[in-house]
């Protein structure tokens, strides 16, 4: 695929970064309903930009693995950011937080082994690229999912 973000790692597929198109940026509560509401602003803004449903279903479904993580396994502030490739369409999703957490959410302490683990391998099949990047106090995780219809 050629829908790829590449920010100053080698994640799976990267190769450069392209000019975006921003879509915004929204702090989330850091806690389980913030995966609904950064669903809910996803779907507005791949519905003003005339995602396909196909693209959208699996940017949304990535949006709320990427946030779940955060919640359950990360510091706050969890933060959701989308923009898009003008040229290829690609929509770009960041999730940032502040860190790996000393112990995990209410969520993910309660599941057994067999229950969790299975989010980035979902992430890995709905997008066209995806890592992690560290700056100054917060970590961001993004995703590049082929919008072109």
């Amino acid at each position: 695929m050629t829908c790829v973000y590449a920010p100053n790692i080698a994640p799976r597929h990267a190769t450069t970064r392209r000019p975006q198109a921003s879509g915004g940026a929204w702090p989330l509560a850091h806690r389980p309903e913030a995966a609904g509401e950064a669903r809910r602003i996803t779907k507005r803004v791949l519905t003003r930009w005339r995602v396909a449903d196909e693209a959208a279903d699996s940017a949304l479904l990535t949006v709320s693995e990427l946030v779940t993580n955060a919640v359950e396994h990360a510091q706050p502030p969890p933060n959701l950011d989308l923009s898009r490739d003008p040229g290829t369409r690609c929509v770009h999703i960041e999730i940032s937080d502040g860190g790996p957490a000393a112990t995990d959410g209410d969520w993910a302490a309660s599941c057994t082994r067999s229950e969790r683990g299975r989010g980035l391998d979902i992430i890995d099949q709905l997008t066209a690229a995806h890592g992690d990047r560290q700056e100054p106090g917060h970590v961001i995780h993004w995703a590049d999912v082929d919008a072109r219809a």
